[in-house]
């Protein structure tokens, strides 16, 4: 398995685009909005890309919910696997579904068959500041295969917001805050820990994304290639 490895009248209209944006800092709640990131593997050869969208924007009295639709291609051009997730800003908080912590690698192995996923969704504060410790998030994923279960479960431990960086894309320059993470991978009878860095920027979300090994490699990046709101 690969290791490495993210959405009215007139004023109704402006007031749900205000109470989303007011909301979310680091998720454009925005109906429409899309997202395209270009996969790298150590070696920075491209992996194949993957495609956000926002399809879907609720809000009501103080909880603005989203649906976000990933497609995945790989490096051949070729469609890999179709979803989407949800995630919901209410007060300060964004929470994200469990199911985006899952690697497209995953999708691609298991390619039709079915999927039982289970886990904690992941959390995201508007009030980001360095130092900040961020709760755990996990996905379980149980896979049928000729009758013998393949359980695969990774936990998000040791979240914290690490630094204040800007960090350059084909998209564009971004102020960004970094988030590291050590993504806990049990599969089988396969158990390990790799780092990872994720860089979020006001406004837009996921700049960057970087996996290391357990000794501090590079095992490969996703950076955000264009975007439109």
């Amino acid at each position: 398995m690969k290791k490495h490895l993210i959405l009215f009248g007139i004023t109704l209209i402006m007031s749900s685009f205000v109470t989303a944006q007011e909301c979310s800092k680091y998720y454009p709640m925005i109906e429409g909005a899309s997202f395209e990131y270009t996969n790298y593997n150590k070696k920075g050869k491209s992996q194949g890309i993957s495609k956000y969208q926002v399809t879907q924007v609720e809000t009501s009295g103080d909880v603005t919910k989203a649906t976000m639709a990933i497609e995945l291609i790989d490096e051949k051009g070729k469609e890999i696997y179709k979803t989407d997730y949800n995630f919901t800003c209410t007060g300060n908080m964004v929470t994200v579904d469990y199911k985006s912590l899952i690697p497209s690698s995953m999708f691609e192995q298991y390619e039709g068959l079915e999927m039982d996923v289970s886990g904690t969704d992941l959390e995201l504060p508007n009030d980001l500041s360095v130092g900040q410790q961020l709760a755990d998030a996990n996905v379980s994923v149980k896979v049928s295969i000729g009758g013998m279960n393949m359980n695969t479960t990774i936990d998000l431990i040791n979240r914290k917001v690490e630094k204040k960086e800007s960090v350059s894309t084909p998209a564009g320059t971004f102020d960004c805050y970094v988030i590291y993470s050590e993504n806990k991978m049990k599969a089988m009878m396969v158990n390990q820990t790799f780092p990872s860095r994720v860089w979020f920027a006001e406004g837009i979300g996921m700049i960057k994304q970087e996996s290391f090994n357990q000794n501090g490699k590079s095992m490969g990046t996703t950076v955000l290639t264009k975007y439109s709101k």
